[in-house]
This record gives C-alpha cells, structure tokens and sequence, in this order.
C-alpha cells in the first residue's frame, strides 16, 4: 500500500499519462484516418507527446475534426468518469480512485483552460487549428472558458463532495 503523499503523486502522474494517452491517441487516429500521419514527437523534455500531422494535404475541415477531436475525447472520458464516479467509488483500491479523481479534474479542464487562458503564454495548438478552419479566436476563447467554469462547477458538485467523503471514511 503507498503511504497518501507517495499515492496522490503517483496517481496524478498516472492521470496525465492518461491524459496524453486520450487526447493525443484521438489525434493519432484522425490522423492515420486522414493518411497524414507523419510522426510523434516528444515534447518538453520529454514531458509532452505530439502527433505530427501533414496538414498540407488537409482540408480546413480536417484540420478542425484533426485539432478538436484530441479535446473531444478527454471530453467524453471526463463526462463519462463523472457519470461512473459512484461505480469507481465502490473500488476498494485507494490508488484506482485517486487515479480516477485526478484523471476526472484533468480531463474535464485542462483542455478547456489550456484554450481559453494558458495558449495565449505558451502558443495554440489545437486553438490554431480550430481558428484556421474558421472559428473566430475570441468566439472559441469564450466557448473554451465557458466550457472551463462549467466543468470545473461540475467538479466541485458532483465528484470533489463525494471522493472527499469517500476517503474521509477509510482514515
């Protein structure tokens, strides 16, 4: 059993990898879909995974289906975690429900705070994407944030309550 500090690390290092796996895994599937699939390339000292694409021989439609679908695959799996939080609660494994609480968190916000706030510092990605099929910039940057707020009050409603009684049970 690992002690809660060395459990909540490695569960948030597991949630990212999933993370990754689902956003980028979609990207990789439109991608060999597409036939333009070129390469993954680590990122960030190898911290981050991108999938490199031939958006030359992409349509602007493409290339919207290509950016939104790593977005709308965390997504589904954060809404689809929220709709499963009682199930995954049964768990007697503390490490499965500290992955799924931090993987619920991250696939629900990161990418809608990515778009709305943080790609303004750090460049688009996907946001340059969704802007070059024609998505006016300040019309996804509101959609994306709009998007943040609600999921984050979702999280805080409907899964923080239930994992915090959950494990305030078993101290």
């Amino acid at each position: 059993m690992l002690s809660g500090n060395i459990r909540k690390w490695f569960s948030l290092i597991v949630a990212v990898a999933l993370y990754y796996i689902i956003h980028e895994g979609a990207h990789l599937v439109v991608a060999l879909l597409f036939g333009t699939f070129q390469s993954i390339r680590l990122v960030k000292w190898g911290l981050g995974v991108q999938i490199v694409a031939d958006t030359a021989l992409m349509s602007g439609g493409q290339i919207f289906v290509f950016c939104i679908m790593g977005i709308a695959a965390t997504l589904i799996a954060g809404y689809i975690m929220v709709w499963q939080r009682k199930n995954i609660l049964k768990s007697k494994s503390l490490v499965l429900r500290a992955i799924a609480y931090y993987a619920t968190l991250i696939f629900l916000c990161l990418d809608p705070f990515y778009l709305s706030v943080l790609s303004h510092f750090v460049g688009g990605g996907d946001l340059n994407g969704i802007v070059l099929a024609g998505v006016p910039r300040t019309v996804a940057v509101i959609f994306f944030l709009l998007l943040f707020a609600l999921n984050l009050f979702l999280f805080a409603k409907q899964v923080y309550p239930l994992y915090k009684r959950k494990f305030l049970e078993e101290r």
